[in-house]
């Protein structure tokens, strides 16, 4: 069989080494399996004001470890929006959201490949895309854009009264910060997606046939 390293330098940045090495047939077979995990994720899903739970962080991240960056950012779009036109019961469409799991999946893939040679480096990699994705995904991209753009257009004036009230009479974004993540509670929906991660993805790996190739 080929060697990875041999293979051009396009192709290793544009497949993760899962499907690096599969035939075209075999390459559309796992995008088109991860694109439909993608979309089951996001049909079922709950919302409570301003927050989703559901496990769309779980899976973008896996996303961009299975097929890649580029493929697993565009399963993640594809399952977001097809996800919304299934189950988005009638609530606004948040594109930032949808932004920010697409590039989870694209950190994902790129941390993974790097070489990391030590011992327990999945452990390594998997915490490196837990403080990246929570730092520019959940906060910098899913938080800012709900603050700045969310809040304005779809929520409720009644919250926005309430929040003020209860918080010195101003929202700001480290307040809506607090409210989101310890008041909302959505930090445990971030907790118990990345915490699956560190149980599935060294399970994969441990999968013979499956050849989940991370080091």
């Amino acid at each position: 069989m080929q060697e990875v390293t041999t293979r051009p330098l396009w192709q290793r940045a544009l497949f993760s080494p899962l499907i690096l090495e599969k035939s075209i047939a075999q390459k559309i077979a796992y995008i088109g399996i991860v694109t439909a995990l993608c979309i089951v994720v996001n049909t079922f899903e709950i919302k409570f004001l301003s927050v989703q739970y559901s496990f769309t962080l779980f899976m973008s991240v896996l996303a961009g470890i299975l097929i890649g960056p580029i493929f697993g950012a565009a399963a993640v779009l594809l399952g977001d929006g097809i996800g919304y036109i299934i189950g988005g019961m009638g609530f606004p469409y948040y594109w930032w959201v949808a932004l920010s799991v697409a590039v989870m999946a694209i950190v994902a893939g790129l941390v993974m490949k790097l070489p990391l040679k030590m011992r327990g480096s999945v452990y390594v990699k998997l915490t490196l895309i837990v403080v990246i994705t929570f730092a520019v995904c959940s906060v910098g991209i899913n938080t800012t854009g709900m603050y700045y753009l969310g809040l304005p257009l779809y929520t409720d004036r009644n919250v926005l009264d309430a929040a003020m009230k209860y918080f010195g009479g101003t929202l700001n974004f480290g307040t809506y910060f607090v409210i989101r993540f310890f008041i909302l509670l959505q930090i445990l929906n971030s907790v118990v997606n990345y915490a699956l991660l560190f149980v599935v993805v060294p399970l994969l790996k441990a999968i013979k046939p499956l050849k989940l190739k991370i080091e």
